[in-house]
């Protein structure tokens, strides 16, 4: 298992634009991936269960893969959350 801290840097946060992408991105490995603010875990390939995180801009999030292609998958993921989704 692989994990990260990242902070969401766009105003909006997860959205349903932003989300789309961070989906996206980590349906391209085959790692399970999860999406992590507080207490509350989901599944990071779910459009519904990323949404209702209710992520902001500002919110730090931890970005948890297990499986063969985890790290690569982790930091794909930060660097996207990082660009802030080129908004």
């Amino acid at each position: 298992m692989f994990t990260k801290s990242v902070t969401v840097q766009n105003q909006v946060g997860l959205h349903a634009r932003p989300a789309t992408f961070f989906i996206q991105k980590a349906n391209e490995f085959k790692s399970s991936i999860w999406l992590e603010k507080e207490e509350r875990r989901v599944n990071a390939k779910s459009l519904l269960g990323v949404l209702s995180l209710g992520i902001m801009g500002g919110t730090d999030i931890k970005i948890i893969a297990s499986g063969v292609d985890e790290e690569q998958a982790v930091d794909a993921l930060v660097a996207l959350v990082e660009s802030g989704f080129a908004e």
